[in-house]
């Protein structure tokens, strides 16, 4: 009897030990096919560089893959402009356990690229084309193409769908308004008025000299402002951090302005709402509280796309992906598991 019953423990064993796991986006897999890149020769832990074509040359781009799922495909576009991937780490705590593939993505100029110095190519549709290259290098179309972008990394989202959404399976804007005007006029009448008013003015004369060199400028936006509304946790992350020391300063005022303080530079004028009717595409569009963004604002235009969700992250900010983490991540990942299962 005592050996019957051990040979049937036994098998009981050996038969769940050789199932595949369920993958949560659907189907089965191994963690060896989920990790399994196709690549021949030198392993590169997921790092590619891929090559770009622009009016000026030809230059490289970083990414790194996480994952191989043909059905959901994940770019992730930071923001800045020409801050780094390094601030997108935290999805690496979260996406792999899902399932999904996706990407990190340094764009041109950013500090794991190429940093070419003409500055005609720091326009927001070069970067659009600069996007559309990487989705064809990565194998993505429009069955398992998801483009998520934060800040920046937003303006360039919304505006590749403008144009290549019929390369897409799905839209994924965090903190990031539709129209540069309405942000920079959020800044100055709400935001602005909840500063300490000698801050402010202190801030506002160093902006009207010009004087953004002034250690004093970050000195005071830091704790007042940046701790405020671009990430709220005491101790900001080493990603966070890292992807401040790598910044392109160059590249980001010329295009943001000298601060997320409101903007300026070649993005002051930029303005696509009145366009978002457009995008056809499933798009979920998060705000939070306190972020630089009218959180209002980014409601609104889940509903102006014509298939939209709206996600809120009560105690996050700019970045809370790391500061509401808990929502923001639940949220992102149900929003793709419902896009990936016909749910929008």
């Amino acid at each position: 009897m005592k050996s019957s019953f051990l040979l049937i423990l036994l098998s009981i064993v050996f038969f769940s030990c050789t199932q595949k796991p369920e993958d949560k986006s659907g189907g089965s897999t191994t963690v060896a096919d989920y990790f399994n890149y196709g690549d021949s020769g030198v392993q590169s832990a997921g790092v590619k560089l891929i090559p770009i074509h622009t009016p000026v040359g030809d230059f490289k781009v970083w990414t790194k893959r996480f994952g191989n799922n043909p059905r959901i495909k994940i770019l992730l576009l930071h923001g800045g402009p020409a801050m780094t991937h390094e601030y997108m780490e935290c999805f690496e705590s979260f996406f792999p356990k899902e399932g999904f593939e996706f990407y990190e993505y340094d764009q041109l100029g950013s500090y794991y690229s190429d940093q070419p110095k003409d500055s005609s190519l720091w326009t927001t549709d070069r970067f659009v084309e600069e996007v559309e290259q990487v989705r064809k290098a990565i194998g993505a179309d429009s069955s398992n193409f998801y483009l998520l972008g934060n800040s920046w990394g937003g303006i360039l989202a919304m505006q590749y769908a403008l144009k290549y959404q019929g390369n897409m399976k799905a839209l994924l804007v965090a903190n990031m308004m539709a129209s540069c005007p309405e942000y920079g006029k959020y800044a100055d009448e709400v935001l602005a008025k909840q500063m300490d008013p000698k801050v402010l003015a202190e801030i506002r004369a160093i902006e009207a000299k010009g004087d953004f060199s002034n250690p004093r400028y970050m000195e005071l936006l830091i704790p007042n402002f940046y701790h405020e509304h671009l990430c709220r946790l005491k101790d900001w992350p080493d990603g966070v951090n890292r992807a401040m020391k790598h910044a392109n300063e160059e590249i980001y005022v010329m295009m943001q302005g000298p601060s997320e303080f409101g903007i300026a530079g070649r993005l002051a004028n930029w303005d696509i709402k009145g366009r978002l009717k457009e995008i056809k595409v499933p798009t979920l569009m998060e705000g939070a509280k306190f972020d630089t963004m009218d959180p209002k604002v980014m409601e609104e235009q889940s509903k102006l796309v014509q298939h939209g969700r709206y996600l809120y992250c009560p105690d996050g900010s700019h970045l809370s992906m790391w500061d509401d983490q808990q929502v923001f991540m639940s949220g992102v990942i149900q929003f793709i598991k419902d896009v990936d299962q016909n749910k929008m």
